[in-house]
């Protein structure tokens, strides 16, 4: 019985003796090490290397307008879940108004403000704007013309309000962050992001007062998407834009006022005389078909003529395109929507009033 025991001590001894040269033998560096956390603001896939910097031009808009006061640039910021991952935010609040109470001059001071970011700081990845929605659309196209840098532009906003249930802009502005971040996004002008979509600014228009898939591109389809993995592009906008733009506002005081007449069964053509003789620059009609007015319109437009102001012709049908050129004093407004068209006249005449010289501009931009 004790030579049993005996025996088994010595297997045991032996068995402990060899665990312990065995675990002396592991290198130091099979042994598992606990993760390192990202730096702030670092890229969730490096963990080391800082994200893009993105700077957000606060404006007002729904996006901000909760219950009881709006919410500021800073706070936007704090409320988008992930962003580190993607951008390394800064911001700024440039308005705190809604969408429809934004003026001409801001306008200028908007796109002189931008201008001024990225002529000052190279470093900087892309600029994030917020907007109401009701002219969302114009806000962007007019950046489009007058932002002259392939750096891209962000536009969100979003359909309900921060007190609202279902309220989706904090996902729009991480959007908007990731779009602004990304190098793929450089050179593609202002962008459109709302609901998981990047239209283009020319292009774009609010298609319903209350869906939150309201912004879409008729005909041509949205530019890309923004997916849980990567921003995916599909296309370009082939007319000149940002970058390219050929206008200049920087020494520019105030835009030329241009007004909007919409062709309805028996329009009358005084109202457009009247606006010439208020000081409208240059008249848009938005036909109900390819370019045909109705009622005693001819008689404004060819009184608009003998001022000398310009009238861009337009559909009101929400696609499709003038053709030909124009006529007269008339300006053919290609496949721009009647607001855009209002714009690129506005721009336009900021460096000349000369007929030829404008119909180039619409067939260009």
């Amino acid at each position: 019985m004790n030579s049993r025991i005996s025996a088994l001590g010595g297997v045991l001894l032996f068995a402990f003796t060899i665990s312990c040269a065995s675990a002396q033998a592991v290198p130091p560096q099979a042994q598992p090490s606990p993760p390192r956390p990202p730096q702030a603001g670092g890229s969730a896939e490096s963990g080391r290397d800082p994200a893009p910097r993105v700077r957000l031009i606060a404006t007002g808009g729904t996006i901000s307008n909760r219950a009881g006061g709006r919410l500021t640039a800073e706070e936007l910021v704090k409320a988008i879940p992930d962003l580190p991952r993607y951008a390394t935010p800064e911001f700024e609040q440039f308005l705190t108004v809604a969408s429809s109470q934004i003026t001409l001059a801001q306008w200028l001071d908007l796109a002189r403000r931008i201008n001024e970011l990225y002529r000052t700081d190279p470093d900087l990845a892309g600029i994030v704007v917020t907007s109401g929605t009701d002219t969302l659309e114009e806000t962007a196209y007019f950046l489009n013309l007058t932002v002259r840098d392939p750096r891209p532009i962000a536009v969100v906003g979003s359909m309900r309000n921060p007190s609202t249930l279902g309220y989706e802009g904090a996902a729009n502005l991480l959007e908007g962050f990731r779009v602004a971040a990304d190098p793929a996004s450089r050179g593609r002008g202002v962008m459109v992001v709302l609901n998981d979509e990047i239209n283009a600014a020319r292009e774009v228009t609010k298609t319903d007062a209350l869906r939150l898939q309201t912004f879409q591109t008729r005909g041509y389809g949205i530019l890309g998407v923004v997916d849980r993995d990567r921003i995916v592009y599909y296309r370009r906008v082939e007319r000149r834009h940002t970058v390219d733009s050929e206008f200049n506002l920087s020494d520019v005081t105030a835009l030329p006022r241009v007004d909007v007449f919409l062709t309805y069964q028996g329009a009358s053509g005084d109202i457009i005389q009247a606006a010439v003789d208020a000081g409208a620059k240059g008249i848009v009609i938005a036909t109900a078909g390819a370019g045909a007015m109705s009622g005693t319109q001819g008689e404004g437009v060819r009184y608009a003529a003998s001022k000398g102001v310009p009238v861009v012709m337009t559909t009101r049908t929400g696609s499709g395109r003038i053709g030909g050129s124009g006529r007269g004093n008339s300006i053919s407004g290609q496949d721009l929507a009647p607001i855009k068209a209002r714009i690129l006249l506005m721009v336009a005449l900021t460096k000349t009033q000369d007929l030829a010289e404008l119909r180039r501009i619409f067939s260009e931009y």
